[in-house]
């Protein structure tokens, strides 16, 4: 009996950005007509992987082969369409223009004179979509299709190339669960014709409603692949965290039994983005909102610090309630602030390290709104020493700083105003593992005098200072985990998995 060849297969794939290593001798194998999911935590080389599989850059080593046959060249695009595609979270579809247009850009059907003939294009599109059953009409502006209808649209114009393995990116990032219930259904009926799926998610029950195989990753290496039947969920998120399950939180005091409440969340909720969020934070208490990239837990934050306003609820911050939506009332409330981007959110690059650290205090560096340049610099100099800050000086542009340094600054100015809540959105990202140390040491150190803290991330680390845990979960907070759990209870919480259920 003849094995057929698998749809893709990479293996011995190494990747490596400078001195970062993206994949290590890493692996996977699709075959026919499955289902076929990839997990892994953030910075597990999924995304690396993606880019390779779709030939958007080659691997250092290692091979690709579509069928049983090598790879085509990188610079035949055409070859590399034929074999694959990926619906990405972020949609590539324009939105200026129609369905049609979107299904055969660049592939237009040419009249006399070359001209555009419209009525053959739309008549193509409407085939096309017919025939993987796709129900969005040819004419209709991209703009006015849900994300849903946006996805089908994508997978169709993937088909049409010929492709028939699809890499589907986080399709349910930003759907309801009755949407998600129809991709699934219009999976289900594809793969019966033949389409094969790599399917990427964070939601693991997700991938043991849909998926035939799982592969994880876990530190730019493939650490295994199994039928999603045959591997019991207590295992799965075992090899996505590893072997540790030590008890984490270490001998910090935590908050007084007299603390007062520096936080009061009530009844909050966002469309689209979370909904009936409540809670408190005590001065000197760390509180972490944990989930996944999709869940909420950065839109409750960023609605704290005025980032966002709330459609309804109220949040006050250490006895006032600040305008909804305004940065200036929560910082006038109380609030220091760590965004997630400190390249966007953060910086400003080409300004020194002393006008970053001190943007948000002009009151106390002159009077009448002049800025007295010594009183600003002596400010800046007591925080260099205060964070660490590797620099020649006050003068120097944050853009010469290293990542690190840089969020150090970052974390200067959010305590620039002696702030009753210090607000952290993914706080260690992108830095050293020295750097980290030192911010969240200096985050427990700031708890100790204090300020009350809350903590949005999904990096265990950063989430291991914490008094308790909020695992918020499609935009509700659906448990709450004290210090002294295990990385795979709480990777599982902000999951959505059940480890009782095999």
């Amino acid at each position: 009996m003849v094995t057929a060849a698998p749809v893709v297969e990479a293996t011995g794939i190494t990747k490596q950005f400078g001195s970062t290593v993206a994949l290590r001798d890493a692996a996977i194998r699709i075959d026919q007509g499955q289902t076929h999911a990839l997990v892994g935590r953030n910075g597990a080389g999924k995304s690396t992987l993606v880019s390779i599989l779709t030939g958007l850059q080659p691997p250092d080593a290692g091979e690709v082969r579509f069928g049983g046959e090598p790879a085509p060249r990188l610079a035949d695009r055409d070859a590399w369409r034929q074999r694959v595609a990926c619906v990405y979270q972020k949609s590539t579809i324009i939105p200026e223009l129609t369905v049609a247009e979107n299904l055969f850009l660049n592939r237009h059907d040419h009249g006399r004179g070359g001209l555009i003939n419209w009525k053959t294009v739309h008549s193509r599109a409407r085939e096309l979509l017919d025939t993987w059953s796709v129900d969005v009409d040819v004419r209709t502006p991209a703009r006015e299709l849900d994300v849903e209808q946006r996805q089908f649209v994508e997978i169709a114009r993937a088909l049409s190339f010929g492709a028939r393995f699809i890499i589907l990116d986080e399709p349910t990032a930003q759907l309801d669960a009755a949407a998600i219930n129809r991709l699934f259904a219009r999976i289900n009926d594809l793969q019966r014709q033949g389409v094969t799926f790599l399917f990427i998610s964070h939601h693991l029950q997700e991938i043991y409603g849909i998926c035939d195989m799982v592969t994880v990753f876990r530190d730019a290496q493939h650490i295994l692949t199994a039928a999603v039947d045959e591997l019991p969920r207590a295992e799965l998120v075992g090899a996505m965290t590893g072997e540790a399950a030590a008890e984490v939180g270490g001998d910090r005091r935590g908050p007084s039994a007299d603390a007062v409440d520096v936080l009061k969340v009530d009844d909050m909720s966002l469309p689209g983005a979370y909904d009936d969020v409540s809670f408190r934070i005590r001065a000197g208490e760390i509180v972490g909102l944990a989930g996944a990239a999709s869940s909420g837990r950065i839109e409750i934050a960023e609605t704290v610090v005025g980032l966002r306003a709330a459609a309804s609820g109220t949040v006050e911050i250490a006895g006032t309630r600040p305008r909804p939506g305004s940065v200036p009332a929560a910082l006038k409330a109380g609030v220091g602030f760590v965004p997630q981007d400190r390249h966007h959110q953060g910086l400003v690059p080409e300004m020194s390290i002393a006008d970053n650290g001190t943007l948000t205090i002009p009151e106390r560096l002159g009077p009448s709104g002049f800025i007295d340049g010594r009183r600003r610099d002596h400010f800046a100099t007591t925080m260099i020493e205060n964070l660490a800050i590797k620099t020649p000086g006050p003068e120097l542009p944050v853009s010469g700083l290293s990542g690190g340094n840089q969020q150090k600054v970052v974390m200067a100015r959010a305590l620039a105003n002696d702030p009753d809540l210090l607000v952290l959105i993914n706080p260690t990202a992108g830095v050293d593992v020295r750097s980290k140390e030192f911010l969240l040491g200096k985050v427990e150190e700031i708890a100790e005098s204090g300020t009350g803290v809350l903590i949005a991330s999904d990096e265990l680390d950063d989430l291991r200072l914490c008094d308790r845990v909020l695992v918020v979960f499609q935009g509700r907070v659906v448990g709450e985990t004290a210090r002294g759990w295990h990385d795979h209870q709480l990777v599982a919480a902000m999951e959505g998995v059940d480890l009782d259920v095999r």
